[in-house]
């Protein structure tokens, strides 16, 4: 693969799309959305512009791929921001103007189901990030959270390496958006565990690659944007998992079959994000929440015992469906060095 375009990144009093490639919670939920727009005017300096499907339920996967079209090709556009994830982004994909896009290449930042969305621009050869929606991230109760606003800041505006590391308290909690009382004060925090290696013993340093676990199993199932497996030799895995809470033997199988395709030792290093342990469907109280966690990691290390025995893996990173959160490179360069057991990205 050529070498990957970083986008130039926007400057204070620049636009940035406001998408919603998957659903269109905004319109549902507006409570989040709207402090997140606040947000990202307030505390980034950005003038965020909406596009007809950002607040529009039910939208055609026609109408989501003309609002993505029409932000790439926009010059005054100069990032691409995710509302929220959702569950059907990978209908969107054929409707996309790849080289349009490839043109006038652009930050993009999602993550969840905008795991197609990544995965896409990756193959384009473009620098997309991993994390940041404006309803979460950017429209957390109370307060933004201090470590992500750093990540998400150094990505969104910045360039160069970041160092990541272990968050000492962390959230799994949610309230309900539909009531003004959830956003008058900050989410539950817990002690974090910290990070868990697992061979630790050199230095990788490789493009990123991956995603939410459950989207990267749909689009294996579907073929889509997923390239012949060699072509990932010597990159860096990520995977995190969604607040749709899947048991540690669906992780097993997943990665189990990526292992059969080939695919897992591929990847001399992988990151797995601290899981989602929590859901209103799944209102696990803490010691659950921590088995759940622990069951997790077994089933990702049983799949590596069995594919991938050399590979370094660290668990519980702070990425994905978590809070704080922060921000990977999807196809830009990611360093992890288990003797120093550190963590570098480049935005």
């Amino acid at each position: 693969m050529s070498t990957p375009v970083h986008p130039p990144k926007p400057r204070p009093g620049d636009k940035v799309a406001i998408v919603s490639p998957s659903s269109g919670l905004p319109g549902l939920l507006p409570l989040p959305y709207e402090l997140g727009l606040d947000r990202l005017r307030d505390e980034f300096g950005l003038i965020p512009v909406e596009y007809p499907t950002t607040r529009r339920w039910g939208s055609t996967p026609r109408e989501r791929a003309a609002d993505l079209n029409a932000a790439f090709a926009d010059p005054e556009i100069k990032a691409v921001i995710a509302s929220i994830g959702g569950e059907d982004q990978i209908t969107v994909l054929p409707h996309l103007d790849r080289e349009l896009i490839r043109a006038h290449p652009k930050p993009f930042f999602g993550y969840s189901d905008n795991t197609n969305l990544l995965l896409f621009l990756r193959n384009l050869g473009i620098v997309s990030y991993h994390g940041g929606s404006v309803m979460v991230e950017l429209g957390r109760p109370g307060a933004l959270h201090p470590r992500t606003t750093d990540s998400l800041r150094a990505a969104l505006l910045g360039s160069g390496p970041y160092e990541l590391s272990p968050s000492a308290a962390v959230g799994d909690v949610n309230r309900p958006w539909e009531t003004p009382e959830t956003f008058a004060s900050e989410p539950l925090m817990e002690p974090a565990e910290g990070w868990f290696w697992h061979n630790a013993d050199r230095v990788v340093t490789g493009t990123g690659w991956g995603g939410c676990l459950e989207i990267l199993a749909w689009m294996l199932m579907a073929d889509r944007e997923i390239r012949p497996v060699e072509e990932y030799a010597g990159q860096v895995l990520f995977l995190e998992t969604s607040e749709e809470m899947p048991g540690a033997g669906e992780v097993y199988r997943i990665l189990r079959n990526m292992g059969e395709r080939g695919l897992l030792r591929q990847f001399p290093a992988v990151l797995v994000a601290r899981a989602k342990s929590w859901s209103f469907e799944q209102p696990l109280d803490a010691p659950a929440r921590a088995a759940y966690r622990k069951a997790q990691r077994e089933a990702v290390l049983r799949a590596l015992g069995e594919y991938a025995p050399e590979t370094t893996a660290v668990f519980d990173v702070d990425f994905g469906h978590t809070d704080p959160q922060l921000v990977l490179p999807c196809g830009g360069l990611i360093r992890v060095d288990g003797p120093a057991r550190r963590i570098t990205v480049t935005y």
